[in-house]
């Protein structure tokens, strides 16, 4: 078991093999009467119409806690977003299917700015009160595939390709828009975790401001800079590779149950390469490797109690001038074991201290045991914007 300060690691350089450039991805924009948008990714083979569903945002806003000094933001609307549940009176039950309101037509992938957001720009005016400000930045919803069954894990080779390259375009366009401050790729399967559809999807939100876990970690970042020189990111990674929590050995990527985990079965793989701040950074290899990652994590999960275990998926990019900030892929599985999760109860939640009850090795050892197939990832993708409606 790993004791004491780590030692500092020379920065890791993954050799590129000679692929030819990416393969081209196309994208369509198709936009609604109110502004909302629908990107296609792949074949287009529709279109949307006036009847198009619009925004329905609510009275979004954000208030300012000043125990904790941190802001809050209140959606109503979420409410009302659609569940599997609910079965509309024709076409498909599920509103992710194609046919459905979302995606009225057969899509290979898709991303459309979510109706029930808890961020929109421009966001909604706020009353005029002490400590209350709009909820301004972007809420999207993606889809992996238009087939209602499946995950990460289950996705041809192509399909998870051409996730990762959705990932991709997308984070790099909000990145760019410079009221944003935050990009977050993320997923949440499984009801256990908040999930009210089931067919395979995640979300991108962009804030306006660092919300406070990543203001941490950029700071902790800065701070070891700071104390010794060097870059921490490198350091954690070096460690993680080292370490009997490695749960999977790959080129490009520590994937390894965290010194410090917060979840039981929590796992993350982070870049090795320093520089490899953000998903556009991502070179052609490491694009291929983190599909492989991605996969092979989830057959883990999958394969580890016997169910499709819920988890929460965070993409973690670099904010502006987080030099030292290594891109990080990080699975947060709330499962002690096939009927018992675990819940972040009175100390935890009151004073931001996680209570862990299986040390990392154990969990690690425990995935690492499970077999899972290597699949031939498919090389990566570059998408490209070809037409706009």
């Amino acid at each position: 078991m790993e004791v004491g300060p780590i030692a500092h690691a020379a920065r890791h350089v993954v050799p590129e093999p000679a692929f030819a450039a990416p393969a081209r991805l196309e994208r369509h924009t198709l936009v609604g009467r109110d502004g909302r948008h629908l990107y296609i990714y792949g074949d287009l083979r529709g279109t949307i119409g006036p009847d198009w569903p619009t925004m329905q945002p609510g009275p979004l806003q954000e208030r300012y806690d000043r125990l904790t000094a941190t802001w809050i933001a209140f959606s109503p609307a979420r409410n009302a977003r659609p569940h599997s549940s609910d079965r509309p009176a024709d076409g498909p039950t599920c509103p992710l299917c194609p046919g459905g309101p979302e995606v009225p037509f057969s899509y290979e992938a898709a991303v459309f700015d979510n109706r029930f957001p808890a961020l929109l720009e421009p966001p909604p005016p706020v009353p005029a009160a002490a400590w209350v400000r709009p909820s301004a930045g972007r809420c999207e919803v993606v889809l992996y595939t238009e087939q209602h069954e499946g995950s990460l894990a289950t996705l041809s080779p192509e399909g998870l390709a051409r996730v990762v390259a959705v990932w991709r375009d997308r984070s790099r366009d909000l990145w760019a828009d410079r009221r944003h401050r935050f990009v977050l790729v993320f997923e949440n399967r499984g009801e256990a975790v908040g999930a009210t559809l089931s067919h395979p999807h995640g979300q991108i939100y962009a804030f306006d401001h660092l919300p406070p876990f990543i203001g941490n970690r950029v700071d902790a970042l800065a701070a070891g800079r700071r104390e010794t020189g060097a870059c921490v990111a490198c350091a954690v990674v070096a460690a993680d590779v080292e370490s009997e929590r490695l749960i999977d050995p790959d080129e490009a990527w520590a994937v390894a149950v965290p010194f410090a985990s917060r979840w039981p079965y929590e796992v993350h793989a982070r870049a090795r390469r320093h520089g490899l701040r953000r998903l556009a950074d991502l070179t052609p290899a490491e694009a291929r490797s983190l599909a492989r990652v991605l996969r092979r994590v989830v057959l883990r999960y999958d394969r580890l109690f016997g169910i499709e275990l819920p988890y929460m998926m965070t993409v973690l990019e670099a904010p502006a001038g987080a030099d030292d900030w290594h891109l990080g892929v990080e699975f947060l599985p709330p499962h002690r074991n096939e009927r018992l999760t675990k819940v972040r109860a009175s100390v935890e939640t009151a004073t931001g201290m996680f209570i862990t009850d299986q040390l990392p090795e154990t969990s690690a050892a425990r995935l690492r045991r499970i077999d899972v197939p290597d699949v031939d990832e498919a090389p990566a993708l570059e998408a490209i914007e070809t037409a706009s409606a």
